[in-house]
């Protein structure tokens, strides 16, 4: 199959780490980001699928298994074993595939790995440098442990709803709004992530594996952005704003609509002008006949401009009014604002720029006969290249290469395997 992303041929800096993964929506894309960057990432669902290939859209919004881009796109460049750890010979599978691994990345609720006798003591036991992450909603141990959860728990038990929504002078009573999108799955699998990276580079260094005890609540309480330090050293709670960072102060809006219909995100008004900076965007507001009063000499004043944020605002929103998108922001880009469009997917996936940097990426699907268009990597590599190097496995596509060629099982105990249900 063709390699997708690069074509560059060196491996990635995960090359040589095996990993086997037991995730489910949790920190399966803690284990993609490993597999684009090169390591051999093992997934290892239950007979018949893991639940995550059940979670739509579908392509052709045709429900199956194997149609969910759901778990295309976060599982890509894996290979896929079927195995049930619950049996016997199923465990007998996995502490021997543990035994050629460097890293285990489970999101099973807590202890149950431990209950099965496939817990980090056991499996370090053979192989004291493996490295084992669980991802679970809130730790191995603590009061809340156990406790079931989703995204939306997470992002409000977390902080971020409670900085997500509208001004009351916009929307007057409005509740808390999620982000949504597995935002908290985001989070707790980025921190697993720079977690794993950490503990290889300790075992460099020293030889030694270790435990990572990695909680989606706190990952999500460090990802409030200044909410809680604001609140640590002040006391003071921040403001939900429209579609603006939240404060505790009514910060003036920063979101306008333009002349064609489109929306316009522009910086905090008062908080990034200077007099001369003022000028210069009152200059070329007035080329357009819409300054008001921007090119008064009172804002030379320094303390001035400090407290007019919100009237600056007013008449920006006026000018956008007055301007189609691409020209309001293009023209502030120009003299050094940062503004940018809000846009729209379409908008997104037709970019130049991304594809002058060959942002997305063509993945082969061989067993449908199609080639599909994926997001590609956040960052590029001069030596030691992301790339995704095959779609997503089918269930239990590796199997005869893994348990059998890899691991030395027979066909005739494979079959077997497969009769009683354990692979």
């Amino acid at each position: 199959m063709t390699e997708a992303g690069s074509g560059n041929s060196l491996p990635g800096p995960l090359a040589g780490l095996r990993v086997l993964e037991l995730t489910s929506e949790h920190a399966q894309f803690c284990g993609k980001l490993m597999a684009d960057l090169g390591a051999d990432v093992i997934k290892i669902e239950p007979p018949g699928g893991q639940e995550t290939r059940n979670i739509g859209p579908f392509l052709d919004d045709q429900p199956h298994p194997e149609r969910s881009l759901h778990f295309w796109h976060y599982n890509t460049s894996k290979r896929g074993v079927t195995v049930d750890i619950t049996k016997p010979g199923g465990q007998e599978i996995f502490r021997n595939l543990a035994a050629t691994a460097g890293l285990v990345l489970e999101s099973f609720p807590a202890g149950r790995l431990p209950e099965l006798g496939l817990g980090y003591e056991v499996l370090s036991a053979s192989n004291p440098g493996l490295i084992m992450c669980s991802v679970t909603p809130f730790g191995q141990d603590g009061p809340w442990r156990d406790y079931q959860t989703s995204d939306l728990l997470h992002l409000a038990a977390g902080g971020q709803m409670a900085s997500s929504g509208y001004d009351e002078e916009d929307v007057p009573g409005a509740p808390p709004i999620a982000p949504g999108g597995g935002n908290a799955w985001h989070i707790a699998s980025h921190y697993a992530y720079i977690a794993i990276l950490a503990a290889l580079y300790h075992r460099d260094f020293t030889g030694e594996g270790q435990y990572i005890d990695v909680s989606v609540h706190e990952a999500c309480s460090l990802t409030t952005e200044g909410a809680i330090a604001i609140y640590l050293s002040t006391g003071e709670v921040v403001r939900r704003h429209t579609g603006r960072h939240a404060s505790p102060d009514q910060s003036p809006g920063i979101q306008h609509a333009t002349k064609d219909g489109g929306w316009i995100n522009t910086t905090r008004s008062g908080s990034n002008l200077t007099p001369a900076r003022l000028k210069v965007l009152g200059e070329w507001m007035d080329s357009e006949g819409f300054a008001q009063d921007l090119l008064d000499e009172k804002y030379q004043d320094p303390a001035v401009v400090e407290r007019s944020g919100q009237h600056f605002a007013d008449v920006l929103r006026e000018f956008f009014a007055n301007m189609p998108l691409v020209e309001a922001y293009e023209g502030g880009q120009e003299l050094n604002f940062p503004w940018g469009a809000v846009r729209t997917m379409g908008e997104i996936v037709g970019d130049p720029h991304l594809e002058d940097r060959d942002f997305f990426v063509p993945v082969e699907h061989p067993e449908l006969g199609r080639e599909f268009t994926y997001p590609g990597p956040a960052a590029i590599y001069n030596g030691s290249p992301w790339r995704i190097y095959r779609r997503a496995p089918l269930i239990g596509e590796h199997n005869d290469e893994i348990l059998g060629g890899e691991l030395g099982l027979s066909k005739t105990h494979l079959e077997a395997l497969k009769k009683s249900g354990v692979i």
